[in-house]
C-alpha cells in the first residue's frame, strides 16, 4: 500500500514493540501522513529543474522520506525511551533564562558578582533590556507569591474588620494597612531598582541613514531594534513576506572593512558572553515580533554509555578523543560522510533514495561491534546504505541534533514574518548550539552543499535535499505539536524552508554578528578599567598600611627595645627629668615616683648617663 495513500496523519507518537527478538535501538519518532492531504497522484516532479519554491508537488520528497524512515523503524523490535518535556511551573522558564543570560543575581534568591552583572547591563541596546526587565519583573512576582503563599497570615488580616463608605479601614487594622502599604512601597522600590540599573547606561543602537538593500543582512544594528524600527515604520501598512518571490532573494553580507567574526574566532571566555548576549537578543527580536520563544526542558533519561547509534554526542566524543585526541565530531559521523564521497556525489538520486531497510540494520550491528576495532569492511558499504545510515545515526541521538531547548525554537523559526528575521533567528539559534551538537551540524551542511554542487548530476537540487533531510533533523518523539495533524503541510513546508536557509546560507549562520561582538568588546573594556581601579586601590591601601606600620617603628624610641620585663617609662613633660625607666614592685606608690622626679627637677645638674637608683626596700630607678 502507498505511504501516500493508506496512512493517517503526521503525528509524532511513540511506537511499541512489534513482535519478535529485541534488535538495535530504534528510532525516536513515527510520523504518518492523512490521504486526505496527499500530493496530487498526477504530480509531475522534474528534478534536474532548478526550484525556487516549495509548494505542494515539491512536498513529495518529504513525504517519501518519512515513509522511508518509517519502513526503517518497522524492522526494529525494540521500544524506544521517548523524551519527556517537562512541564515548568510558574516563573521557572524566566528563572531558568535569566541563569542562562548571567543575570541570576537579579532575583532575590541568588547571589553573585552584582558590579560584574552592572557591567554586562551597561551594554545592553533598548529591546535587550525590555527583555531582561520582562523576565525580571515575573521571576520578581512569582517569588513574592511564593513567600506570601508561606507566610504566617496576621490575626488582623483573618479577621479584617468592615470597612467605612469611604473605604477607609477602622483604626484597629491600620497596621496591617500599613503593612500591606510598606509591602506594595518595596515591590516597587525593587522594580525601579532593576529599571534603574538597566537603564543607567543603556547601550542605544543609531539606525543610522545608510540605506540597506532587501537582501542585505546587517549584523552591525541589533536585530531586534531593526525589527522595532520596521515596525513602528510599518504602522498601519500591510506588508506579506511569503511566497515564491521572497525565497528568489540571495541574501548577502555587506562587505565590511574590519571582516568578519566567525564563530571559534573567540576565545572561550568570549564566548560565554556571547552566548549570553545571542539569547537576551532572541529573546528581545521574538518579543518585539510578539512571537512566543520557551526553551523547552527534558526530563533526564537512560542513555547508553558507549557504542555508536543511540549514544549522546559527548559521551561519542569522549570515546572518539581516546583514539584521535582533540577531535570534535564523532569519527562515526566522519566516516560515513566520507564513504558517501569516496564512491561520487554525482550519484543520482543521493539521499533521497534509501538503502536497502535489512542490509542497512545489518550494518548497523555490525558496526556496533567491529567500528572501534578497526576491523570492519567498508568495501561492503554501497552508497545509499551510507547515506541512509548518516540519517540514522542523526535520528538515532538520543537527543535532537538541535537540542531539546531549542528545536522547537528552529522549528518556529517559519512562523517569523519577514525571510530576513527567520535568518537572523537562525543565527542567533546557531550561536545557543552546544559546541559539539554546533561542530556536527556544521560537518552536515557543508556536505549536504556538495551534494548541491553535483546537482546537474544527481538531480538533489538545494530543495530536493531540504525536503529529504527535514524529516531527519526537525522531528523528535514527545517535542511535536499536539495540532500537528490540523497543519501538516505547512509544518512540512516550514521546516523544510528552514532546512534550505541552514544550508544556502551556513556561512552567515555561523558568523558572530557585530553588534554583539562590540558589545562583548565594551564589557571587556569595563572589565579592565574596573581591575585596573580595584588593583590602584589594592596598591593604595598596601602603602597606606606600610606607611603605618613605618610610622609606628619610627614612634618607639632605640631604648624600648632594652627595657627589661617588668620595667615601666614613665613621662613628665613639664619637668626637667622628661624620662624614667621605673621597675616596678609590689610597694611602689605614685608618691615614690613624684617624690624622684622633684628630687631630680631641684638638683643642679641632670644626669645624663642611665643609672640605677634603688630606693630602701620600695623602689628601683633607672636614668635615661
Amino acid at each position: 500500500m502507498s505511504w501516500l495513500s493508506g496512512s493517517r496523519g503526521v503525528v509524532l507518537t511513540a511506537y511499541h514493540p512489534s513482535g519478535g527478538t529485541g534488535g538495535r535501538r530504534s528510532g525516536q519518532y513515527t510520523m504518518n501522513h492523512d490521504d486526505s492531504r496527499r500530493i496530487p497522484d498526477g504530480a509531475s516532479f522534474d528534478r534536474s529543474g532548478s526550484q525556487d519554491s516549495l509548494d505542494a508537488m515539491s512536498l513529495d520528497d518529504f513525504w517519501k522520506e518519512v515513509e522511508n524512515i518509517h519502513e526503517t523503524r518497522g524492522n526494529n523490535h525494540e521500544e524506544r525511551q521517548a523524551i519527556v518535556v517537562k512541564e515548568p511551573d510558574e516563573g521557572e522558564l524566566e528563572e531558568e533564562w535569566l541563569k542562562e543570560a548571567g543575570l541570576s543575581n537579579l532575583f532575590a534568591e541568588s547571589t553573585g558578582d552584582s558590579q560584574e552583572s552592572m557591567v554586562f547591563l551597561s551594554t545592553l541596546t533598548r529591546t535587550q533590556k525590555a527583555a531582561v526587565e520582562k523576565r525580571v519583573e515575573t521571576v520578581t512576582q512569582t517569588l513574592r507569591k511564593k513567600n506570601k503563599h508561606h507566610q504566617i497570615p496576621d490575626v488582623r488580616d483573618i479577621f479584617r474588620p468592615q470597612s467605612d463608605p469611604k473605604g477607609k479601614v477602622c483604626d484597629r487594622s491600620e497596621p496591617s494597612a500599613v503593612r500591606t502599604t510598606e509591602s506594595k512601597n518595596e515591590m516597587q522600590d525593587e522594580t525601579k531598582d532593576v529599571k534603574f540599573s538597566l537603564g543607567a547606561n543603556e547601550q542605544k543602537s543609531p539606525l543610522g541613514d545608510t540605506p540597506f538593500s532587501e537582501t542585505d543582512i546587517n549584523l552591525e544594528i541589533p536585530f531586534a531594534e531593526q525589527a522595532a524600527n520596521l515596525k513602528d515604520n510599518s504602522v498601519g501598512k500591510v506588508y506579506k513576506d511569503g511566497g515564491g518571490d521572497t525565497l528568489h532573494m540571495n541574501f548577502r553580507l555587506p562587505k565590511d572593512k574590519t571582516g568578519t567574526t566567525k564563530i571559534g574566532d573567540l576565545a572561550p571566555q568570549d564566548m560565554k558572553k556571547v552566548y549570553s548576549l545571542a539569547l537576551i537578543e532572541l529573546t528581545a527580536l521574538y518579543d518585539v515580533l510578539g512571537t512566543e520563544f520557551k526553551q523547552q526542558k527534558a526530563a533526564k533519561i537512560k542513555t547508553k554509555d558507549c557504542g555508536l547509534f543511540g549514544v549522546p554526542l559527548s559521551v561519542l566524543l569522549e570515546q572518539d578523543q581516546k583514539k584521535v585526541p582533540g577531535t570534535k565530531i564523532p569519527l562515526i559521523f566522519q566516516k560515513l560522510i566520507s564513504q558517501i564521497e569516496e564512491a561520487t556525489l554525482e550519484t543520482e538520486g543521493l539521499l533521497r533514495i534509501p538503502g536497502v531497510a535489512t542490509r542497512v540494520k545489518s550494518l548497523c550491528q555490525e558496526l556496533e561491534a567491529k567500528f572501534y576495532e578497526g576491523t570492519f569492511n567498508w568495501e561492503n558499504v554501497k552508497q545509499h546504505d551510507a547515506a541512509s545510515l548518516l540519517k540514522l545515526f542523526i535520528r538515532e541521538l538520543p537527543q535532537p541534533l538541535l537540542t531539546v531547548e531549542y528545536l522547537k525554537a528552529f522549528q518556529d523559526v517559519q512562523n517569523l514574518p519577514r525571510k530576513k528575521q527567520q535568518l537572523q533567528a537562525l543565527n542567533l539559534l546557531v550561536i545557543l548550539l552546544p559546541e559539539a551538537n554546533r561542530d556536527t551540524l556544521k560537518v552536515l551542511l557543508e556536505f549536504l552543499q556538495r551534494v548541491i554542487d553535483h546537482r546537474e548530476k544527481n538531480k538533489m537540487t538545494l530543495n530536493n535535499v531540504a525536503m529529504v533531510m527535514a524529516p531527519n533533523l526537525f522531528t523528535f518523539q514527545g517535542l511535536g505539536s499536539k495540532n500537528i495533524e490540523q497543519s501538516e503541510f505547512a509544518m512540512a513546508a516550514g521546516t523544510a524552508n528552514v532546512m534550505r536557509f541552514m544550508i544556502q546560507y551556513q556561512k552567515l549562520l555561523w558568523t558572530i554578528p557585530k553588534f554583539i561582538v562590540n558589545q562583548v568588546r565594551k564589557q571587556n573594556t569595563e572589565n579592565q578599567k574596573k581591575e585596573k581601579k580595584d588593583k590602584a586601590m589594592k596598591k593604595l591601601l598596601k602603602k597606606m598600611a606600610y606607611d603605618r606600620e613605618k610610622h609606628e617603628k619610627q614612634d618607639k624610641t632605640p631604648n624600648d627595645a632594652d627595657v627589661p620585663q617588668g620595667v615601666i617609662r614613665v613621662q613628665a613633660p613639664h619637668l626637667s627629668k622628661v624620662s624614667m625607666a621605673i621597675q616596678l614592685t609590689e610597694e611602689l606608690k605614685a608618691s615614690d615616683i613624684v617624690a624622684r622626679f622633684l628630687s631630680e627637677k631641684s638638683c643642679s645638674k641632670i644626669k645624663t648617663n642611665k643609672n640605677v637608683v634603688s630606693l630602701p626596700n620600695r623602689l628601683a630607678f633607672s636614668d635615661i
